[in-house]
């Protein structure tokens, strides 16, 4: 495999997961050992608790999160990458757009010199991103706006080229040896993504599924769960509001037919969530393609990404009635703290929405409102709120093309210099500065869907109540203390007239979205009958 489709850990396998055992508390983690002086110093020194508070509202996981590749999000110096500076010139539009928090792609030091999911430095930042105080600088504008700050964590697997594994590549009796898997001989019959994990050296073979410069860390080491509890720490005491946690479900390996979704990876989960809740308002979320629910739940990471949803909400937005129907029952079931989205930075969750929906705009507002009208976290990757597409790149790369903010076909207004990469083919028209001028625009739709559900704490957290199918209609309730809000989604091609049941006898019903509807009433027996548009949302509050 390519480097750009392994870049990101996580996906595979298809195994059940097991139920989760009680953890139990970890093992006093051994001294850091002192390496050979010949090789490179490992800072795994202590990191205590020093919470720094937070200002962000209760809550604010449940607004809109953005989804951010710095690299390819705005270039503050010209030199043709994205950088955090860039990133905080444009907190301005995220506000307004209505964006409650930010998910960052991994922005510490690494070997790939582009996703950032190799990770040479756990405790410094990418140069080509900036610098500490950079950072600094972007969690207190962030901050100043309401927006939280959540960092891609990678606790699977290291660079090649970080110190401990310089150490423990140095031989068997390096006292960093047992911070990685290594095995000697290599093991046989293992095959994990349709290759094999092992890869061999002159002194033992070493386990390194997503790419030979990838190295997972062995997490049965009490001392390796400590570095990276100190490491978390360290970021959350700068005043990070959370992590997005990479490939939970391969943390831990039991053997050749074992490697996916271990009980153990549940219980260190669980572990950093306790952590993460020890901090003011702090929150995490995981990467657990196999297994989202299991992940999702109390007793690991507490919420994880709604996978198989996202392309369920893409069909549905196509018209497939089957897809409606698992929409509409997904939350039946699912906690409600299941991270929803659309797609993201790798191929295997789907190609952006305007590929996948072939630039049907209506088709495109229709999955935005499901997105943002459901219960959950929803995240919107960058660009999605312009429709903006893929570029004519392989692998992983066309996803993570440079934002559109002009109709620069030079360079789209993300740099002043040559971006380091090829910009999406749709760009003249999916950028910020032409879909701004239009009220009837995508980024007009978004703006206002995140404006309801910033303004609606029952869309934003409430139960989800009365759910229904009615040919290509769905429909459901968002309670939450006294407040009623009444969604229906007309994915069909014709007007719907539907029969709302289940909702309080002689209800007024107030149209919310859009703006200029007319709202209704429900009959003594509590139901109202409701013209839908083709392609259509529409929002009532219940009083």
């Amino acid at each position: 495999m390519s480097l750009a489709l392994v870049g990101c850990g996580g996906g595979g396998g298809g195994s059940t997961a097991p139920v989760a055992p009680t953890p139990s508390p970890a093992p006093a983690p051994a001294p850091t050992p002192a390496p050979a002086p010949s090789l490179p110093v490992v800072d795994a020194s202590p990191v205590a608790v020093a919470d720094p508070g937070s200002p962000l509202q209760a809550g604010w996981e449940y607004g809109a999160t953005m989804q951010i590749f710095v690299r390819s999000y705005a270039d503050s110096d010209g030199d043709g990458m994205g950088d955090l500076r860039g990133l905080t010139a444009r907190l301005d539009y995220l506000k307004d757009l209505g964006v409650k928090g930010l998910w960052l792609l991994p922005v510490n030091r690494s070997q790939d010199g582009d996703h950032g999911y190799a990770v040479a430095d756990y405790r410094a930042i990418e140069p080509a991103y900036g610098s500490l105080a950079d950072f600094d600088e972007l969690i207190r504008q962030a901050h100043a706006r309401g927006i939280g700050v959540t960092v891609d964590y990678v606790m699977n697997h290291s660079a090649g080229t970080h110190p401990a594994f310089v150490n423990a590549k140095d031989g068997a009796a390096n006292p960093f040896r047992d911070w990685y898997v290594w095995a000697n001989p290599a093991p046989s019959g293992w095959s994990v993504f349709g290759g094999n994990p092992w890869r061999s050296t002159a002194n033992g073979a070493y386990y390194a599924p997503f790419w030979d410069q990838m190295p997972d860390w062995n997490l049965l080491n009490p001392a390796v769960v400590a570095y990276h509890l100190d490491n978390q720490r360290f970021w959350l005491n700068r005043g990070v509001d959370g992590f997005r946690f990479d490939a939970v479900g391969n943390l831990v390996e039991n053997g050749p037919a074992a490697w996916l979704n271990q009980p153990r990876n549940y219980t260190l989960m669980q572990q950093m969530q306790a952590l993460a809740a020890g901090y003011t308002r702090r929150t995490i979320v995981c990467e657990a393609p196999d297994d989202p629910q299991g992940f999702a739940a109390s007793s690991a990471c507490g919420s994880a990404f709604a996978f198989g949803l996202q392309g369920q909400i893409i069909n549905a937005a196509r018209g497939q009635a089957s897809a409606i129907q698992k929409v509409s029952d997904y939350f039946s079931t699912a906690p409600a703290s299941m991270a929803t989205f659309l797609s993201n930075h790798d191929a295997f969750a789907g190609e952006r929405p305007w590929d996948q929906l072939g630039g049907n705009v209506a088709q495109l507002k229709m999955a935005a409102a499901t997105l943002l009208l459901l219960p959950g976290r929803p995240f919107v990757y960058y660009g999605e709120e312009v429709g903006l597409g893929g570029a004519q790149l392989p692998d992983d790369g066309r996803l993570r093309s440079p934002m559109g903010w002009t109709a620069n076909a030079v360079n789209a207004g993300f740099t002043s210099g040559t971006p380091y990469r090829a910009l999406a083919t749709n760009v003249l028209t999916a950028n910020v500065q032409t879909q701004s001028a239009d009220p009837a625009s995508l980024l007009a739709h978004y703006k206002a869907l995140m404006a309801l559900r910033n303004g609606s704490p029952a869309v934003a957290r409430g139960a989800y109540v009365a759910p229904f199918v009615s040919g290509q209609v769905m429909g459901f309730q968002r309670t939450l203390g006294t407040e009623r809000v009444l969604v229906l989604l007309n994915y069909g091609g014709a007007v719907a007239n539907v029969d709302v049941a289940a909702l309080p006898a002689g209800a007024s019903l107030i149209s919310g979205f859009p703006a200029a509807g007319v709202g209704t009433s429900a009959d003594g027996t509590g139901h109202a009958r409701i013209d839908l548009p083709a392609q259509s949302v529409r929002v009532f509050q219940v009083h």
